[in-house]
């Protein structure tokens, strides 16, 4: 995950979605153009559906694979390592695999090794929905408290693994349970190499260096023309005291999507993460997935603070940007909670 400084970077964001965005209306029964999400006190009925059970153990097994590569940052071993078992396992789950390769330059100049990864299940279908996560990590904990370990890479368990672990677990679903839609998997890369936060050089056009692999899929779509019904992006969502609030862009870009998670998430027994407040603007993968035209929300764990009051008082936990984003901070139970709800949302689509 990007440092993902609270950024009030809406305004333009959203004016150059206006030229490519596609208005299509999901058919979620949830309210729509602009509809704002439903309360747990509201009844509907939905017809039903054959919903298979998230695997939290699972999860947790493709989480724990995955800090045990090591820090999933470009140009390194572990990168490429990571990334093979990531295409492996979406194809041993039947996916068509297409990989975006490509070289991208870091804050720094740096040159990056730049490797997303699509998995289409059922690719000939019309309807799709879009699901995405970012594979790489931090190469460096520049929020750690301890100044010596500032410019060490981090073990991203919760900034970059638990969304992977989430997507990799439904996919076992999909192949499993198949769906009638279409679904895609991205698991975008070198989203998390920004500007650290010890460089003071700063710049308004900081935001650019985030999200590398989405900004250039966003350039080059895997499919020409490439459009879904909508999409969903997942970013920190194994925390312990996890809170998902509904993000600033998702709720002005997508708020019927965004009622399309939140509402059958409080019905699950999830309302206490998935929490009603909105926050301020951020800047991550959904940003550029919906510059595509795919509206798209982001499921992300911020929470209040009395030090980000200038940016909607959120800001993302005490383990972002830090060596104690590790396993010992990471709650089976959150990865459930976003699995359940994200695979209710799949398999109720239609």
């Amino acid at each position: 995950m990007s440092s993902k400084r609270t950024r009030l970077i809406a305004l333009f964001l959203l004016a150059a979605f206006a030229g490519v965005m596609v208005l299509q209306t999901c058919d979620s029964g949830r309210p729509k153009n602009g509809g704002d999400t439903p309360t747990t006190s509201e009844k509907h009925t939905e017809p039903k559906v054959n919903v298979p059970p998230f695997n939290a153990d699972s999860a947790m097994f493709f989480l724990t694979t995955q800090v045990n590569f090591g820090p999933r940052v470009p140009n390194t071993k572990a990168h490429e390592r990571t990334g093979d078992w990531i295409k492996a396992r979406m194809k041993q789950y039947g996916a068509e695999v297409i990989e975006q390769r490509t070289t991208v330059n870091a804050w720094d100049g740096t040159p990056l090794r730049m490797r997303n990864i699509i998995a289409e299940f059922n690719p000939d279908a019309r309807k799709r929905v879009l699901l995405a996560a970012h594979w790489d990590t931090r190469p460096y904990g520049d929020k750690d408290p301890d100044p010596a370990k500032q410019k060490k890479p981090i073990d991203g368990a919760n900034d970059g693994a638990s969304g992977v672990a989430v997507l990799l677990e439904l996919a076992r679903l999909l192949q499993t349970n198949p769906h009638s839609i279409g679904v895609d998997i991205i698991f975008f890369d070198a989203e998390d190499y920004g500007r650290p936060e010890w460089d003071s050089a700063g710049s308004p056009e900081d935001y650019l260096f985030w999200c590398l692999g989405s900004q250039y899929w966003q350039k080059n779509p895997h499919r020409p023309g490439y459009q879904a019904m909508f999409g969903i992006l997942l970013d920190m969502v194994g925390g312990k005291n996890a809170r998902f609030n509904r993000a600033g862009v998702s709720m002005q870009v997508a708020p019927d999507v965004v009622s399309r998670v939140w509402y059958p998430a409080a019905q699950l027994g999830y309302a206490e993460l998935f929490q009603e407040p909105v926050t301020g603007e951020i800047t991550d993968d959904h940003i550029f997935m919906n510059m595509v035209g795919v509206r798209s929300i982001d499921i992300i764990d911020m929470r209040p603070s009395t030090k980000a009051m200038g940016f909607g008082g959120y800001e993302f936990g005490n383990t972002h940007h830090t060596h104690n984003d590790n396993l010992e901070n990471i709650d089976p139970a959150t990865l459930e909670a976003v699995g359940r709800t994200l695979t209710h949302v799949v398999y109720h689509t239609k």
